[in-house]
């Protein structure tokens, strides 16, 4: 049996990997196979005292460690929704390059969590309608407008999972809610970066977003920019505070909802049987 890692990006933030580490727990449960909690980078940086004395474990030094214990093959989960960089291309360069030296080292990767080229697949988009429904059920809100808002991205590849998964909502919440719009919290400078557009800060307080605004979150878990007091917290305030009338209500984050465990544990058994990296990851995957 392979050595099988849930990955996440990292970050900087203790909720995170320790968001990481839960889930991971509950897909062991789930699948039957022992699942470890290793993001690709930064979760290093968090003090082992915030994660309960056990430090955070990142990629690279995670398989020159299991190395030292016997173990060659090993199962990336990704905790993604779409086609990040981060999996489609750091980590098979990291995975070439470790293979250089480790020629017995064998790498497979699950899909990711949205798979653009399945229409009827709306798993993650029924959980993001039901996270906002019970966020209009908690304020007592009628006919709200709804924001679908990620981080944002240099890659169309990724915005596209953005705008695909705005569509199905769109239609799951069709007659609840007033308006729906995808938006980023943040763009590069460029022309060549429009497609993140709008931005939050411009869309929230525009035409049919005035008042109650529920903000669908395409984060996975808390960190600096979906956490409490993080950057689309303070972009919400600033909002409020240029449109008196505007209110805005954050719907709970993605990893919070239970029906992210049969997910991932579905995408855990497609990751098994596919076919180690050899280069580029299969173009199977691509769309994933």
């Amino acid at each position: 049996m392979p050595t099988i890692l849930l990955v996440d990006n990292g970050s900087h933030r203790a909720q995170s990997t320790l968001s990481l580490r839960k889930l991971a727990t509950a897909v062991t449960e789930s699948s039957g196979h022992t699942v470890n909690a290793v993001s690709l980078l930064h979760s290093t940086r968090v003090d082992p005292a915030e994660l309960g004395g056990v430090p955070a474990e990142i990629f690279e030094p995670y398989l020159k460690k299991m190395r030292q214990e016997g173990e060659n093959s090993f199962v990336i989960l990704p905790l993604f929704f779409g086609h990040s960089a981060a999996i489609y291309e750091y980590l098979p360069q990291r995975v070439l390059a470790l293979r250089e030296g480790w020629p017995e080292l064998e790498v497979r990767v699950a899909p990711c969590m949205v798979d653009l080229t399945n229409p009827e697949d709306t798993y993650v988009a029924e959980i993001l309608a039901t996270l906002v429904r019970k966020k209009a059920k908690e304020e007592g809100l009628q006919q709200p407008a709804v924001t679908l808002v990620d981080h944002g991205t240099p890659r169309i590849a990724v915005n596209e999972v953005r705008n695909h998964l705005a569509a199905q909502l769109a239609v799951l919440l069709k007659g609840e809610v007033s308006a729906l719009e995808a938006s980023s919290m943040e763009r590069r400078e460029g022309e060549e970066y429009a497609f993140n557009e709008p931005l939050l800060e411009n869309l929230l307080g525009s035409v049919g977003f005035q008042k109650d605004v529920i903000l669908s979150m395409l984060f996975l878990s808390p960190g600096r920019h979906a956490g409490p007091g993080g950057d689309i917290a303070e972009i919400c305030e600033a909002a409020e505070q240029q449109h008196t009338e505007l209110k805005t209500h954050m719907a709970d984050l993605f990893a919070t909802h239970e029906g992210i465990i049969p997910l991932l544990t579905y995408r855990l058994g497609q990751g098994l049987v596919a076919a180690p990296i050899e280069g580029e990851i299969a173009p199977s995957h691509h769309t994933a």
